[in-house]
């Protein structure tokens, strides 16, 4: 059975990535943050099938605390919507 995560772009206070990661982390399976441009403070969350919904309510909690901007792709411009890169999991 193929599973799919779905990618979710984003910018962020580069001050706040690793709270960002620990964030995560204490949810444990829910998603995973990787930096990809630390400078930037651009970032991807590999969200757990199932999960999409939790994921945008903490995502919208941290961002009443600092900047958390959605992105189109790593280089992309901000979005608002609810698109999703997906990519399967084998």
């Amino acid at each position: 059975m193929e599973m799919i995560t779905e990618r979710f772009y984003y910018r962020v206070d580069r001050r706040k990535i690793s709270l960002l990661k620990f964030t995560f982390d204490a949810y444990e399976g829910v998603a995973v943050v990787t930096t990809l441009d630390a400078a930037k403070g651009v970032v991807v969350l590999a969200v757990a099938p199932g999960c999409r919904e939790m994921v945008r309510g903490i995502m919208a909690d941290l961002g009443r605390r600092f900047l958390i901007e959605k992105r189109d792709g790593p280089m992309g411009s901000a979005h608002v919507g609810d698109d999703a890169h997906q990519t399967p999991i084998y």
